[in-house]
């Protein structure tokens, strides 16, 4: 059920758009992860675990440095796919 000039599904389809674009950008986040583990940690020095090397190829942070960088807050630009007005004006 849409609502005003939408069309039926609208809503959904802006659902499964939001959803590819964030799959999108974790797939191309995972694909920057190449090349050769690093047996030092590249901001502590501390040594990274051969059972963490060996099960995340390309691997550059300790687990206590990558688990720091994961909970820092990240910013990322929404996209307006509604078009509101209240939206645009924040």
């Amino acid at each position: 059920m849409a609502g005003g000039w939408a069309q039926d599904g609208a809503v959904n389809e802006q659902i499964e758009a939001s959803v590819n674009d964030e799959l999108a950008r974790m797939k191309a986040q995972n694909r920057q992860k190449v090349g050769e583990s690093l047996t030092h940690c590249a901001e502590c020095e501390e040594p990274i675990p051969e059972k963490r090397r060996q099960a995340i190829p390309g691997v550059k942070l300790c687990i206590e440095c990558q688990q720091e960088r994961d909970s820092a807050f990240q910013s990322r630009g929404g996209i307006n796919r509604r078009g509101s007005k209240d939206s645009q004006l924040k």
